[in-house]
């Protein structure tokens, strides 16, 4: 048997595959040669047509070329393969070494940064930070405070009622007889919020502010150790040399009550001639008001007044970031333009 034909096959084929410009031409060419009706296909389809004695030469010549041109398509498709990867990854990486604009960050405002601080330093003291609600009951917000119906002191605020027996509280000290009734003494604990009142808004009111107040309740509490507390408060946040005075006032719920004053941070409390801006030239910021637990709050909330004593403070936030940051008009911190909010951040 001769085998000039398949050899001029085997070469013819060999070229196309390795001048296949696409992994179809590619296809084409294999079900041309390798298929059912392929040329290949049908030349060992032929073998039994030959004398008995030559189909095994035959046979395996054939073979031999069939694995040959397998070879060569496998690895033709290989090389396309391994093009079009290359491609894919050409086209679809990401360079990151290119410079990007940073997106803009933002940050918490003024008020919240406050808050943060000064709950972190009374948390640091060993206090604790109790939530309560916004919408009150008459009872938690005055009855319990020792504000009945007819005392002169729901005069002083004005408030927002929602029904004749629930409100927005005035004030967050409603949150500390809430916590009064469930915990025992001793307490630590402050009570963070905003807190409504009907007032007009101007530079230095609002009808919602913020406000942070603190309660200890535990045997032999006095008045010393609320002013220990407060004067290390003042230092922390107004300087080292920051000095407080404690002016007679009243409040229902504290007796004795006082407003609390802190030396300027400014001027150092030595009033200039020319004024402060700060604290007008009187050497004195007021910052909170505070006072000892009236016996009868703590016998609203169960606990013996005979064995138990307490202190309570509360500061405006709003008045506290203002003070902190030179701020002169309230409504500025809650109109939320950008370009003031990008100074704290």
């Amino acid at each position: 048997m001769k085998f000039n034909l398949f050899e001029e096959m085997r070469k013819r084929v060999l070229m196309q595959i390795d001048t296949a410009d696409s992994v179809k031409a590619l296809h084409e060419i294999r079900v041309a040669v390798l298929g059912k009706a392929g040329e290949l296909t049908q030349s060992l389809k032929s073998l039994k047509d030959l004398p008995e004695s030559d189909r095994p030469a035959a046979g395996k010549f054939i073979n031999d070329i069939r694995a040959e041109i397998e070879g060569a398509f496998g690895q033709k498709q290989a090389a396309f393969d391994a093009a079009e990867l290359s491609h894919r990854l050409a086209s679809e990486k990401i360079d990151i070494t290119i410079c990007k604009p940073d997106r803009p960050r933002g940050g918490l405002h003024p008020l919240n940064q406050t808050r943060q601080r000064i709950a972190d330093f009374f948390v640091s003291m060993g206090f604790t930070v109790a939530d309560s609600p916004e919408i009150e009951t008459d009872y938690y917000n005055f009855e319990a405070l020792n504000i009945p119906s007819d005392h002169p002191a729901r005069e002083m605020q004005d408030t927002f009622f929602i029904t004749e027996n629930i409100l927005l509280r005035s004030q967050t000290s409603s949150g500390q007889i809430r916590l009064m009734e469930k915990i025992k003494p001793p307490i630590k604990m402050i009570s963070p919020g905003r807190v409504y009142r009907a007032d007009d808004v101007d530079a230095t009111h609002s009808p919602m502010f913020h406000q942070m107040e603190g309660l200890v309740v535990d045997k032999n509490i006095t008045m010393c150790d609320l002013k220990g507390i407060l004067d290390l408060f003042a230092k922390q946040f107004f300087g080292a040399a920051t000095k407080t005075r404690f002016r007679p006032s009243y409040f229902p719920f504290t007796e004795p009550s006082v407003e609390v004053d802190a030396s300027c941070y400014i001027c150092g409390g030595t009033p200039k001639a020319d004024g402060c801006r700060v604290c007008k030239g009187g050497g004195w910021i007021e910052i909170l008001g505070a006072g000892i637990v009236n016996r009868k709050v703590l016998q609203n909330c169960g606990i013996d007044a005979d064995v138990y004593s307490g202190f309570a403070f509360g500061m405006g936030l709003d008045r506290i970031t203002n003070i902190l940051h030179g701020i002169s008009d309230l409504r500025v911190v809650f109109e939320n333009d950008i370009r003031f909010l990008k100074q704290f951040r």
